[in-house]
């Protein structure tokens, strides 16, 4: 069988089989190949990487709604060629950024050295009070440098589609307000060549003080401003329908889409497309069993035999529930058993393991062996369980086989229990508790009627997309909540006890 495809044909086994794919790292990214498990330049098993572990691997095959040819080869590498300009912008703003700070910076020190090398005999002696300012702007500048650098040189957490506004108002702002320093020095000080030099200094301490009050301003706008939570947004996934609130203050559309792609990463678990298949493959069992009758001769149309499906399947209707029950129940019985077994083999695995003492090693008979080296002892004891296991709940891409041996040997070192280590099996972790070549969400692309760079507003909708799946954000505002107090009066709780001679009292 071959998948459709506009390029070269690409065979698929149907059976048991290990199948070996070599692609580029540029490939990853397309929906084809992002179920599977591939690292860049290998040559790896689909399922693990390892022969007798992938031994048993089964592949479906059916006619895929997704192909991949020669162009669409071609336009992933034009994708990630583009990528590099984003960086190349990225990297452009660190640069302006840096040349601003550096002239904000030197500009106070160029106020106070310029006077010494042009004019330097005209210059009246600098008192005390002079020289204390020296102390004051040497501190400032100190304070100034440590408040940017906390503030503005922050590794980026995102790479945002349109400008920051408050950030390019603030970067605005320093510049005209620097320029405008510059030249009323230049007009009211270097051409007259003022010899009043203290005069100068508590020129350039103004300027230090104003640049200070602009970092205040810089805290307001981009730190504090967004602190008190305004709007409830509802983020849902398109596929599965998983759901989680978050409470945001006055962002932009953007900033708020990097607030919940930050959050989306802990808080939802990992997508996983082999549990939508189901529904599908239930769907298509029931069209596979109808069968169309010509009774009319061989001039039947299409269309007529789609409505005699339709119908067939609507009358069957009644009855898909009790499949569909005995389908779960069926299922849930093969988890239970499967997990069952998992747990007592690798309890029985993690029994043969001993942490000995140093000084008790010595007197050892058995061998001993560093964490790695006995996690790689007990795994095949456990393996066909786990691979079971995993099968049977759908979550084989999820975990390599070399990454459930690092976890194996990280529970041995800290002298972990069984059930610490099946924690990370047995139920479905957040995105980032499974390698990034599990997810590939790398680049995600929001999708909104209104301006990214506007703020957040009541019946604000907006989508994160990605490769396999969207996210769809509704905004609502949190209601203004009035309080109201009413005073009881302490006496209102007394009571009385009227006791009777025919009750227990």
């Amino acid at each position: 069988m071959y998948l459709k495809s506009t390029g070269p044909k690409v065979p698929i086994i149907e059976g048991r089989f290990t199948c070996y794919i070599n692609l580029s790292h540029s490939y990853l990214s397309h929906p084809i190949v992002s179920n599977f498990s591939l690292f860049p330049h290998a040559l790896i098993p689909l399922s693990f990487q390892d022969d007798n572990w992938g031994e048993t691997t089964t592949a479906v095959t059916g006619t895929s709604e997704h192909s991949l040819s020669q162009e669409d080869i071609v336009r992933i590498s034009k994708d990630l060629d583009d990528s590099v300009g984003l960086d190349c912008k990225r990297y452009l703003n660190v640069a302006l950024s840096v040349i601003l700070g550096l002239v904000v910076l030197l500009t106070p020190l160029a106020f106070l050295i310029l006077p010494h090398l042009l004019w330097p005999d005209r210059l009246r002696t600098c008192g005390t009070a002079c020289e204390g300012l020296f102390i004051s702007v040497a501190f400032k500048l100190l304070i100034l440098l440590l408040a940017v650098w906390a503030l503005f040189f922050r590794p980026p957490r995102a790479g945002l589609p349109r400008i920051f506004v408050f950030r390019a108002l603030l970067a605005t702002l320093v510049l005209l307000f620097v320029l405008s320093y510059w030249l009323f020095y230049g007009v009211r000080i270097l051409d007259s060549q003022d010899e009043d030099y203290q005069g100068i200094v508590q020129y350039a301490v103004s300027l230090v003080d104003a640049l200070l009050f602009i970092h205040y301003l810089a805290i307001v706008l981009l730190e504090l401003r967004q602190l008190q939570p305004f709007f409830s947004l509802c983020v849902t996934r398109s596929t599965d329908g998983a759901t989680q609130h978050y409470n945001l203050g006055q962002l932009s559309i953007q900033r708020a889409a990097v607030v919940i792609l930050e959050n989306y990463y802990k808080d939802f678990p990992v997508h996983n497309p082999a549990m939508l298949t189901a529904s599908k493959s239930r769907a298509a069992k029931h069209l596979a069993g109808l069968k169309v009758y010509n009774v009319d001769g061989e001039f039947t149309t299409t269309r007529s035999q789609s409505r005699a499906m339709i119908a067939a399947a609507a009358r069957r209707r009644d009855s898909s529930h009790n499949e569909l029950y005995y389908e779960e129940a069926e299922h849930e019985r093969r988890v239970r058993k499967r997990r069952a077994r998992l747990v007592v083999a690798v309890e029985e695995a993690f029994t043969h393991i001993c942490r000995m003492q140093e000084e008790e090693q010595k007197k050892a008979s058995g061998d001993v062996m560093d964490p790695r080296e006995a996690a790689q002892a007990i795994f095949p004891s456990m393996a066909r369980a786990l691979q079971k296991y995993l099968r049977t709940t759908r979550q084989q891409h999820l975990h390599s086989m070399e990454s459930i041996q690092q976890h194996l040997a990280f529970c041995i070192t800290n002298n972990m229990t069984p059930k610490a280590f099946l924690e990370s099996y047995l139920t479905t972790g957040p995105t980032l508790q499974y390698g990034k070549d599990r997810w590939l969400a790398r680049q995600w692309t929001l999708i909104s009627e209104a301006s990214v760079t506007s703020g957040l507003k009541d019946g604000t909708i907006f989508l994160l997309k990605c490769i396999d799946f969207s996210l769809v954000v509704t905004t609502k505002k949190i209601p203004y909540i009035q309080l109201a107090e009413e005073f009881i009066d302490p006496k209102s709780h007394k009571f009385v006890l009227r006791l009777q001679s025919e009750t227990s009292v």
